[in-house]
């Protein structure tokens, strides 16, 4: 697998954190590039950052997204206190806006999206956030990509010291290892779940929609494969 140039979203979340963590530690990973509305005070030889208001307009930083192998979409927000019209525009309409510009910058680029475990994939089911992004996810996988994938981890144990990890996650971090082995396709690690990432854009995977199982044997395979260079 040869090294890879990358684009993440969400860097002051806990997810993007996470990602954008494991990518600059990773040696696969040659160059990091994270767009935020404010400066996310991370400094690394390898990363790059945008500050940039609309997340809604992207068409003004061309000049600056082409050449990158993959995108992690990790942005997002809980549908908790929202009403679904502000979801929807937040959810979707913003992936899309920055998929679009991407896709066409990039049309060998893979783009990883952070859905979400309970994401519908019809569409049509009773609960909005899961329908909206279920929508998300299956016009995504329209655009011409060379590839693009949904990611839904259920539970992510997160990785310790990090400044965006959610304060509730102090008090249920002690369940992760019963959780996994009572249900392993709803828990994986911060650095599983990115690694799977590096590993979904280097060698690819029959399925589209990447759940809990996945993430963990994408992160193995990774592994074994860097045993060999």
């Amino acid at each position: 697998m040869n090294e890879i140039k990358v684009i993440i979203t969400g860097a002051t979340g806990m997810v993007g954190e996470g990602v954008v963590h494991v990518c600059l530690q990773h040696p696969l990973v040659k160059e990091v590039l994270i767009i935020n509305r404010k400066p996310s005070g991370i400094n690394h030889p390898k990363l790059q950052e945008i500050i940039h208001q609309d997340f809604y307009d992207f068409s003004g930083l061309k000049n600056r997204l082409s050449g990158y192998d993959a995108c992690f979409h990790c942005m997002g927000i809980s549908s908790v206190g929202i009403d679904a019209a502000s979801y929807y525009k937040i959810t979707y309409t913003m992936t899309m806006a920055l998929a679009k510009v991407l896709c066409e910058l990039n049309p060998a680029m893979t783009f990883c999206y952070v859905s979400g475990q309970g994401t519908d994939s019809s569409e049509n089911g009773k609960l909005a956030w899961a329908r909206i992004k279920g929508k998300t996810e299956n016009d995504l996988f329209k655009l011409p990509f060379r590839q693009a994938f949904g990611m839904r981890p259920g539970f992510i144990r997160p990785i310790k010291g990090l400044k965006h990890t959610h304060k509730f996650y102090r008090y249920i971090n002690w369940t992760f290892p019963l959780g996994r082995a009572l249900f392993p396709n709803g828990f994986c690690t911060m650095e599983e779940l990115a690694t799977a990432m590096i590993a979904l854009t280097g060698l690819g995977f029959p399925k589209r929609v990447i759940n809990g199982k996945d993430i963990t044997s994408l992160s193995k395979t990774l592994a074994w494969e860097m045993t060999k260079i």
